[in-house]
This record gives C-alpha cells, sequence and structure tokens, in this order.
C-alpha cells in the first residue's frame, strides 16, 4: 500500500515524473486520507504533504451512520477511533505550525458529538473538519469541545443543508453565526 499511496501523493499534492518531463499534481491545499491501512500507508501522503505545505485530514470519526459499525468497535484498550486518534496525534508533529495546530488534521463527524470532547483531548493540536452538520442531523451547538484550542481548530463543512435552503446565503450567515459561537465560547 505505501507505493500506491506515493502515487495518490503525487497525484494529489506533488508531481508524477515521466519519461517527457514531470506532470503536475492536483495541487490541493488538503486532502483527506484512511488511516486503516496503518501509518506505513500514510507515511508518503503525510511526507508529500510536508514537502509542499498541505494538509491531511484522517478519517477517525466520520458523519456516516454507518462508522459507528467500525470506528466504535471495541478493543482491549479503546475504540477503534480513539486508536484511530492516537495515530493521528503521533504524526501531527510532522506537519506543526507555528500556531501550535497541525495540519495533520482529523475527520471528526458532528453527528456523534457525545465523542468530540474526548477526540480532541486525543488530539489536542489537530484540526478538525467536521461534517454531517444540517441534512445529516449533525447539530452546530454541540460542536464547541472541538474548538478547545480556539477558533481556528476546527472546519465545519456544510453542504446540503446550505444549498437545499431556501435562502442559502442566509442559511450560511446562520450557520456562522452559531460556529463562531460555539468556537469562542
Amino acid at each position: 500500500m505505501p507505493v500506491t499511496a506515493a502515487a495518490y501523493a503525487q497525484a494529489l499534492v506533488g508531481e508524477t515524473p515521466t519519461p517527457w518531463g514531470p506532470v503536475a499534481g492536483l495541487g490541493a491545499d488538503a486532502f483527506t486520507a484512511n488511516p486503516l491501512l496503518g501509518a506505513d500507508a500514510l507515511e508518503p501522503l503525510i511526507a508529500a504533504a510536508e514537502a509542499c505545505g498541505a494538509g491531511v485530514f484522517a478519517l477517525v470519526r466520520t458523519s456516516n451512520p454507518g462508522a459507528a459499525d467500525v470506528q466504535d468497535l471495541p478493543a482491549p484498550e479503546q475504540p477503534l477511533h480513539e486508536r484511530l486518534a492516537g495515530l493521528v496525534d503521533g504524526l501531527a508533529p510532522r506537519l506543526l505550525g507555528e500556531s501550535g495546530l497541525s495540519g495533520m488534521g482529523a475527520v471528526v463527524g458532528a453527528t456523534a458529538p457525545e465523542h468530540i470532547a474526548r477526540l480532541r483531548s486525543l488530539m489536542p493540536r489537530s484540526v478538525f473538519l467536521i461534517p454531517g452538520v444540517g441534512a445529516q442531523g449533525g447539530r452546530p451547538e454541540l460542536l464547541g469541545p472541538a474548538f478547545a484550542p480556539g477558533p481556528a481548530a476546527a472546519l465545519v463543512a456544510a453542504s446540503r443543508g446550505i444549498s437545499a435552503a431556501d435562502d442559502p446565503a442566509l442559511a450560511a450567515e446562520q450557520l456562522r453565526a452559531v460556529v463562531w459561537d460555539v468556537s469562542t465560547a
């Protein structure tokens, strides 16, 4: 898998060498990665992100209804999502910024807010990418623990709840206001 991950890294944030010269990748600022393949498969992705100043968001506790089927499985010491959080936190120093937050982030769904405070304690330096607000049922007013280090510590992703609203601009502004309130509380 590290060979495949290296190819993904080239396509996302790097370039692919060819006999005719390098072919630029997508130039992504950040991307999501699946940590279930292990640290060796994440390594090429993190190295590429480090080389070009990009961010990586590892799937830790996602917002989809089936996430609990795998990510909440109990293990001898901790549920799988907590083990994944430990992996993310161990990699966070590689992409640590001047702010104290890391470009090694985590996808933490808004639909299971009962896990957010614990995951924040396990990943204090990681930016959380929080999907699931709106159409999936996540409530922004429950996201305060994600912002423990400050307002920049989490990004709330919302699309259907805004785009399907009667007034998308108003829906976006209302969400922004709630998120700002909980992020600075």
